[in-house]
């Protein structure tokens, strides 16, 4: 399907031929839906615990962690384009007439036009809009008198300003501290310190950037880890990785016909957040903390933040020992004994929710003890899942297996096949959504990482429909970092409260009360 030409433009871009030969086969054939079996939910599937039981496994946590490496992942990639989306509408049509005035400002509400100028004060850039404002000589408050918002907003998102429309979330200042702001990304040091903390007192941080904003990434922490080195008694260590240009993927026509540029390239599109799992495979740590770079709360609301990170840690430091300690004597047993073959399987289907194939129990006993080995021998996660309240995304989910057995994923809609009525219903019937917030042990019981790679699920991908340059095509996203990239995983959910779940997806979610410092 290749042509010569094509096929050195491939090896020219440092991606693998077979690579891309596999994507257009998937794009022909497609990725079979998931095969979801029931919502995880609490009791069953999703373990709950009280304030006694959390305080326990957040004091085992700070117990162990003085023999444990740690860093803290963040995904931070791309531009805050989306979260500007109503300033940019704004630009496009007001102009300062009734009309327009009308058909944009008189709708009331957070999320509204007129939410975020009647508010615009509050946000943690004000003082700094101000001023790059004044220098160019405009007063904003003269501005807002008259109802001149178009250069107020102008200056929030172009160059001549702030230029947020350009930059990363983990740019834009989020949080106010009286004459002081943070940035997102000074929020994530804060963070590092309150629970990553290692007991050398250093902190690592692992940012996933866009090659673009490396350098702004760097000089927001080199220019402020001081103050927090000072504050937290820490000290810090940061490191960066980008989105590798070769878990690019390449684009088709809608016949799965290779996707070419005007100037007869070959288009390649980012793989999505899956093609991260390149990057976490790179970390050699113990304990790795993953969170989304915008789900950030000001100090006054860390506190429950901070708890259940430690509570996920203790839980996952518990759990693997217990996995360690199984897989050590199945591994040692020369004849697996019904006794400890019992007690494994109990363990595992109880505390796991790992049900094993129909009939496992019958399998003559040395398979049995190979396949709960294989098992026992993963990577773990420990994921915090919240009450769904009407937010878009993945959720947790009891999937079946290719070999009859089921497991713990997190899903996303687009994985099932949203023409079967029974697989609706059961995506319909979840009670808990995925923040983003997990714990991993990447680590086998002799303290040797995992090849990673070794447990994606390369059937678990997505093709979507996209544009470009006015033209249809079809593009592919690898297996999502916690979807398909760790569904060969050991996983448990964890139900978190919901104050620690408080993403900025447009710019107005910072005037609520949990972005608001008191």
């Amino acid at each position: 399907m290749l042509t010569q030409l094509q096929t050195l433009e491939i090896q020219n871009k440092d991606i693998a031929v077979e690579r891309v030969e596999k994507q257009l086969q998937r794009f022909a054939t497609g990725f079979p839906p998931m095969n979801i079996v029931a919502p995880a939910v609490l009791g069953h599937g999703i373990l709950r615990f009280d304030d006694k039981e959390a305080a326990k496994y957040a004091k085992l946590y700070d117990k162990k962690k003085k023999h444990k490496s740690i860093v803290k992942f963040v995904p931070a990639s791309g531009a805050a384009t989306r979260m500007f989306k109503m300033l940019f509408t704004i630009l496009e049509q007001y102009d300062g007439t009734p009309e327009s005035y009308e058909k944009l400002f008189a709708k009331q509400g957070l999320h509204t036009p007129s939410g975020f100028i009647e508010n615009i004060e509050k946000f943690a850039f004000y003082g700094q809009l101000a001023e790059v404002l004044r220098h160019d000589g405009f007063a904003i408050e003269t501005l807002l008198v008259k109802k001149d918002y178009k250069p107020i907003v102008d200056y929030i998102v172009s160059p001549k300003g702030l230029n947020y429309g350009n930059l990363p979330k983990g740019l834009v200042l989020f949080h106010k501290y009286g004459a002081k702001s943070r940035t997102a990304v000074e929020e994530h040091l804060v963070e590092g310190a309150l629970y990553a903390k290692q007991h050398n007192n250093d902190v690592n941080i692992h940012f996933t950037v866009s090659p673009e904003f490396m350098q702004g990434f760097k000089d927001c922490v080199n220019d402020t880890k001081g103050d927090y080195q000072a504050k937290y008694g820490a000290k810090y260590y940061t490191n960066y990785s980008i989105q590798q240009p070769s878990t690019d993927t390449i684009a088709v026509n809608v016949d799965n016909t290779p996707f070419e540029n005007a100037d007869g390239s070959l288009l390649f599109r980012p793989a999505g957040h899956g093609a991260l799992i390149e990057n976490l495979n790179n970390l050699d740590y113990d304990i790795i903390f993953i969170k989304n770079i915008d789900n950030v709360v000001p100090d006054s609301h860390k506190d429950s933040t901070v708890l259940y990170k430690k509570v996920l840690a203790g839980i996952l430091i518990d759990y693997q020992n217990t996995l360690y300690k199984y897989f050590a004597k199945v591994g040692k047993s020369r004849h697996l004994s019904d006794k400890r073959f019992n007690n494994v399987c109990r363990f595992l289907s109880e505390k796991l929710f790992f049900r094993f194939p129909d009939g496992f129990e019958t399998w003559a006993r040395n398979d049995a003890k190979e396949y709960i080995l294989e098992v026992l021998n993963r990577p773990i996660r420990v994921c915090g899942m919240v009450k769904n309240e009407g937010e878009p995304g993945g959720g947790p989910f009891f999937v079946q297996e290719s070999d009859g057995a089921q497991t713990l994923q997190i899903i996303e809609k687009a994985q099932i096949d949203t023409d079967n009525e029974q697989q609706m219903a059961i995506l319909n019937a979840s009670t808990h959504f995925n923040p983003v917030d997990l714990v991993c042990g990447v680590k086998n019981s002799e303290g040797k990482k995992y090849n990673l790679f070794d447990f994606v699920d390369e059937n678990s991908g997505i093709i979507t429909t996209k544009s470009s340059n006015g033209k249809d095509l079809k593009a592919l996203e690898l297996p999502g970092l916690w979807n398909g990239a760790m569904s060969n995983w050991n996983t448990l959910f964890v139900e978190i409260p919901i104050e620690t779940f408080n993403p900025v997806k447009e710019i107005t979610d910072l005037l609520r009360p949990e972005h608001l410092s008191n």
